[in-house]
């Protein structure tokens, strides 16, 4: 459990350390934010001088230098606070791009198996609220602490050099400050702040479950229960947003009182300096003046502070997401990718074949071991047709997959006599196709859904495609190949997406195709009539691999093997 942990804080720690520019990028934002800050606190204390000095009517000679001093920190405040958002947005958000892209790259080898224990709702909240996220570690963490310590370290030493007493004092009411704003915002808001991204997350998938299955809902008198989910979580998100809001409000509250106090404390040790004659009356109305300017930078701190808690919890959802190292039950180190399709010739051999799906972090029990498969050999010559059958959780889907290759197997399988490990796992899919039990249609048009097989079909291709799978009619019916097919298809029914499916890999033409539970989300009545509509759709010429837990008519098949806990019984 150590290791497990000591990884997923070396992982975060990665992540956090990939999220912040260099330091050469970094860097002008830094400067230019310093330059922000010391020109307003330059100008406030200026300002306090030259008041404080003009009401005493010296020659205009002796304050004219100050004038225009105030004048060139009110116009340097601006240029350097634009200067500051220009530097730093530009730094953060390349950055931020190149943290998204790193991160698809490394979501890539773990898609789609790698992926399957995330909730939708909980995985786009993670890999994309997180990682939007991330930029706040440069621009709302880095950068106003940055400027914050070194602003208040240069006016603690400026202080010091009109009267060491208020520089001490100066110190350490800001070391206070931070104390405070540590320790109340850690106190009030950090369990908020942890809570926050889980709970949008738990509201997303609420919606995602009402909203994509609202017809089923309806029908089944369901409806309800489901927004009361919605509501329940949207109730604790806004719970939470309210703790994180008075936890914020309270740490600033507590700053803004040590900046009171600060400028009392300074006034009340500068005094004997100024009763003595060592400092005059606008030195100390300066020096008054100086805690109200610095704190001024300092009230971004707290914020600072909590948007680092947010940041760093964002970065272990995503460390949890995305682990360091690709499972071992996954593909990895493929070999190079040639961009042809390696010929099928004799067929597909296993021999001695085992499987497995990705084990869950930290856990195993039972449940590990469904769909794991044993010691399975098989062969599917060119043009046959194999029924794969058995119970839920034996291994049938595992079998699928280890076909196009998005699950590594032990023993052999090979393509032609060539071993699968040897090819890329494009390359290997441009032979052997998977038409999955819930196939994923685009919110774009029948075309598009099409031309992902084929990007160069003609519209006289697409159309004798969906001749073929029997839906000539029903899309002419819609308006043609530009009627939209809605959200992951929600305007096609079951056996419509898995007719489009099947379009769809007859125009990438694989010579051997994998039917995963085809007929899942279609009425039993008809399953026997869709079964072979598709079978005959794919000729005689393809092979097919059918994976089903129902019967099949025997006419539809050249033979039939069985799967129970894993292992091929027949």
């Amino acid at each position: 459990m150590s290791t497990v942990s000591d990884s997923r804080t070396a992982e975060t720690a990665r992540i956090l350390r990939d999220a912040q520019p260099s330091a050469r990028r970094f860097s002008p934002a830094v400067l230019t934010g310093f330059g922000t800050a010391i020109s307003s606190i330059a100008l406030l204390a200026a300002s306090g001088w030259l008041i404080t000095r003009a009401a005493e009517q010296p020659s205009v000679i002796f304050i004219s230098a100050v004038v225009v001093a105030v004048r060139a920190f009110a116009i340097g405040r601006g240029v350097f606070r634009y200067g500051e958002r220009l530097t730093s947005h530009d730094a953060a958000l390349g950055q931020l791009a190149r943290v998204r892209a790193g991160l698809v790259r490394r979501l890539v080898p773990l898609a789609p198996d790698g992926l399957g224990g995330a909730r939708r709702g909980a995985l786009l909240s993670n890999l994309v609220d997180d990682v939007e996220e991330l930029q706040n570690l440069p621009l709302r963490v880095v950068l106003p602490l940055a400027v914050a310590a070194t602003t208040s370290l240069a006016s603690v030493v400026f202080v010091a050099f009109v009267s060491l007493p208020a520089a001490a004092v100066l110190l350490g009411c800001l070391v206070l400050a931070f104390a405070l704003a540590v320790w109340v915002g850690a106190a009030l808001g950090a369990r908020a702040e942890r809570s926050l991204a889980p709970l949008r997350s738990r509201l997303s998938d609420a919606l995602v479950d009402e909203l994509g299955a609202l017809d089923v809902l309806q029908a089944y008198g369901a409806q309800a229960a489901a927004s009361a989910r919605v509501r329940i979580a949207d109730e604790a998100l806004r719970r939470a947003t309210v703790r994180r809001a008075t936890a914020q409000g309270a740490t600033s509250g507590a700053v803004s009182l040590v900046a009171g106090l600060a400028s009392l404390l300074v006034l009340l040790s500068a005094q004997p300096a100024f009763a003595g004659g060592s400092i005059d009356g606008p030195w100390l109305a300066l020096i008054v003046l100086m805690p109200m300017a610095i704190f001024e930078v300092f009230g971004p701190v707290p914020l600072a502070l909590a948007s680092w808690r947010q940041v760093r919890g964002a970065a272990q959802r995503i460390a949890d997401t995305v682990p360091a190292e690709i499972p071992a039950e996954l593909v990895r180190d493929e070999p190079a990718l040639t961009g042809e399709a390696p010929p099928l010739g004799t067929g597909l051999s296993l021999r001695g074949m085992s499987a497995a799906w990705p084990q869950r972090a930290g856990a195993r029990d039972e449940a590990d071991d469904a769909g794991r498969l044993v010691d399975v050999s098989l062969d599917v010559a060119p043009g046959e047709r194999v029924l794969v059958t058995g119970p839920s959780g034996a291994g049938k889907t595992t079998l699928a997959h280890v076909l196009v290759r998005f699950l590594d197997y032990s023993g052999s399988f090979t393509i032609g006599g060539r071993e699968a490990s040897t090819l890329a796992g494009d390359d290997l899919r441009r032979t052997i196709g998977l038409v999955e039990q819930n196939p994923y249609l685009f919110d774009e048009s029948i075309r598009q859904n099409l031309l992902f097989a084929d990007d160069g079909a003609s519209d006289a291709h697409l159309w004798a495609a969906l001749g073929r799978v029997g839906l000539e009619d029903w899309a002419r019916d819609r308006g043609g190949l530009d009627s939209r097919l809605g959200e992951r298809g929600a305007l096609a029914s079951g056996g419509q997406a898995q007719r489009l499916a099947l379009a769809r890999a007859l125009l990438a033409d694989f010579a051997v195709l994998v039917l995963d539970e085809p007929t899942a989300g279609v009425d039993p009545a008809a399953s026997d009539a869709l079964l072979d509509d598709l079978l005959t759709a794919v000729g005689d010429d393809h092979a097919v691999v059918l994976v089903s837990h129902v019967a099949v008519p025997a006419h539809l098949i050249d033979r039939e093997v069985r799967i129970v806990a894993g292992r091929m019984t027949a």
